[in-house]
């Protein structure tokens, strides 16, 4: 029954079995995104099967397990840590560097009502243990008493939360300070302006380490949508794009990748998050790039690299997560950052690159980034093999072909005798080094003396 291509409209839909011996559909109208580009000698005249090799996409149902998400944090959430608020105490400062600002702010805000509110006790304490709060004693009395305060203008509670506000910012307004009557309110009024001082910068130093922490350059640092899988130069390579959206640049730029997946010993140990580094260049310095646009790295798939055997069939089974980094010093700041990014099975694009983006502008006298095709690909024709299967098939077209060996040893000095094909005198010449003697031999069959005996695997 033939079927129509231009009727073909929705993806085929296939039956799938399991190791349990059960039956699962697969819809590929829900795989996303992967494609795999089928060479033109390998193409078939079924447009079903052409679609399933062209178009085939996985489900990332079960292939959405991250170690590191998209935009670079850590999907690890650490748990049963034996006196983990204690540890968190310890170092308080990385602490509140790292929570959320909300939370912060709240710190940021409370450490300074608790110190006014504190001070303010103390302060009130101070009066009221002086006799500063007694009727007879209060400020519209203390000429007719001749009272002499510990602080001057101190009515209540409330004044002496004020007095504690203006001490510990030093505002100094004039209708409240302190006098010679009391020792221990100069003693406070010195360790209130010292604790101020300090919790001040604390704070202060805290926003600032979070508004500064190269953390945040990491969002101007870009990874492409998806990775590429294709040929480059004979060799299966995997692609993928980095970028820099800023005029600052990154300086001393480099990139690693490295593959988690699952691993077994020869002893039987499962490893479930072995690490696997995948060579972007190390070696050569191809890893160190001069970061000034979007630099595709390049990871090329040969014996040492754990993709080896890894085909277009494999990966839309393989369970695996290819982590790349980007560390370099900020320009502006000279603090080291570091830009992650991660790409799962299904977000490997097999027989395609990447777009060209940079051009030269003519009127500004200057190269021009178009990040709009940042993500972009186009496909090219790519074998489905993996790498091995493709070493294995090069190497076996490249094998140079033995020449044929008469079977009697002769003399080098011996000439070869004219032989037909039925054996009888007369016949063509088959290895003649120079022109045929025969008469019966024809020009356009005499060997040229310059013409080797082999001269290609055809003529064998």
């Amino acid at each position: 029954m033939g079927v129509n291509r231009q009727t073909l409209t929705e993806p085929p839909t296939i039956t799938v079995s399991t190791s349990s011996d059960e039956e699962s559909q697969l819809d590929f109208s829900l795989l996303d995104p992967i494609k795999l580009s089928l060479c033109q000698e390998q193409m078939t005249d079924d447009p079903v099967s052409d679609y399933m090799y062209r178009h085939t996409r996985i489900s990332s149902k079960k292939m959405r397990k991250r170690v590191v998400q998209k935009n670079g944090e850590c999907n690890v959430s650490p748990s049963n840590v034996a006196k983990r608020r204690r540890r968190y105490l310890q170092d308080i400062f990385t602490t509140l560097v790292d929570i959320q600002w909300r939370w912060t702010l709240l710190v940021f805000a409370m450490s300074f009502i608790s110190s006014w509110m504190l001070f303010a006790v103390v302060w009130w304490l101070i009066a009221y243990t002086h006799g500063d709060l007694e009727e007879q004693h209060l400020p519209h009395k203390q000429e007719e008493s001749r009272w002499t305060p510990c602080v001057v203008n101190v009515f209540s509670f409330t004044s002496c939360f004020l007095f504690s506000v203006e001490t510990q910012h030093t505002i100094g307004y004039g209708s409240r300070h302190t006098t010679e009557q009391c020792p221990e309110a100069i003693f406070v009024m010195c360790l209130q302006s010292i604790t101020g001082v300090m919790i001040q910068a604390f704070m202060v130093g805290i926003v600032f380490a979070k508004l500064s922490r190269p953390k945040k350059r990491t969002q101007t640092l870009l990874f492409s949508r998806n990775a590429c899988l294709c040929l480059r130069d004979g060799e299966m390579c995997l692609l993928f794009r980095v970028g820099d959206m800023r005029k600052s640049h990154i300086i001393e730029a480099h990139v690693r990748a490295q593959l988690i997946r699952k691993r077994v010993t020869r002893e039987g140990e499962i490893l479930p998050f072995f690490q696997y580094e995948l060579d972007v260049g190390y070696d050569i310095g191809e890893d160190r790039i001069f970061f000034i646009w979007p630099m595709t790295m390049v990871h090329k798939i040969n014996e040492n690299s754990p993709l080896y055997d890894l085909s277009a069939h494999d990966l839309l089974r393989e369970k695996f997560e290819i982590v790349v980094i980007l560390e370099g010093v900020i320009e502006s700041t000279g603090m080291t950052t570091q830009a992650r990014s991660s790409y799962l099975p299904n977000e490997i694009l097999w027989g395609y690159r990447f777009e060209p983006l940079v051009t030269f502008n003519k009127e500004l006298g200057e190269y021009a980034v178009d990040y709009s095709l940042f993500n972009n690909t186009y496909q090219v024709n790519t074998p489905l093999y993996s790498a091995r299967e493709l070493d294995r098939l090069n190497s076996q077209a490249s094998t140079p072909v033995t020449p044929l060996t008469p079977v009697t040893p002769m003399s080098p000095l011996t000439p070869m005798t004219p032989t037909s094909a039925t054996g009888v005198g007369g016949g063509s010449c088959a290895l003649d080094l120079h022109a045929c003697p025969h008469s019966s031999c024809d020009a356009s069959q005499d060997a040229p003396a310059s013409r080797p005996l082999l001269h290609e695997h055809d003529d064998v």
